[in-house]
């Protein structure tokens, strides 16, 4: 895997959006515009979204992992984005369930395992209330970059695994 791309310029704060199509696809054409994902990530990401939701109710602030297949990637990324309002997202396993997401971890990983490997260590942050209330709370993108590349040990992605 190359280097993962984790900057300011991929942590969003205070996306505006009534729908969570809306914000997806907000969050999706910013790394679209940075060359970091293709033109189809847009719609894979929406299409993915809507057959398998990724909204997560956890503890304090509710989470959503959108994601899809690495053939819409050029570099691998994460875009950490937080809602200026909360936003309806069906709950993963859950089609028949709703919760207000307010910070959504977009992955655009280019190969299959080390979505899984992050994923994994993402799933640690989303059991820790204290650490979701920070990034919500936070209004200086390099704090919630230090913070989640403290959390998420994302040097051990850089020029591949340790």
């Amino acid at each position: 895997m190359g280097n993962l791309v984790f900057d300011e310029s991929v942590i969003l704060l205070n996306v505006k959006g009534e729908t969570k199509e809306t914000v997806l696809e907000n969050i999706a054409r910013n790394l679209v515009d940075k060359g970091l994902v293709k033109e189809s990530f847009i719609s894979a990401i929406l299409k993915r979204e809507s057959e398998f939701a990724t909204g997560l109710p956890t503890a304090g602030v509710s989470v959503a992992i959108p994601h899809t297949d690495v053939e819409h990637v050029n570099q691998a990324t994460i875009s950490v984005a937080v809602l200026e309002h909360p936003v309806n997202f069906v709950i993963m396993g859950d089609d028949s369930e709703t919760t207000p997401v307010q910070l959504i971890f977009m992955l655009a990983m280019d190969e299959a395992h080390s979505q899984l490997t992050l994923l994994q260590k993402l799933m640690k942050i989303f059991q820790d209330e204290q650490t979701l209330s920070a990034l919500v709370k936070e209004t200086n993108k390099s704090n919630i970059k230090n913070l989640l590349e403290e959390k998420l040990d994302l040097r051990a992605f850089e020029g591949g695994e340790r």
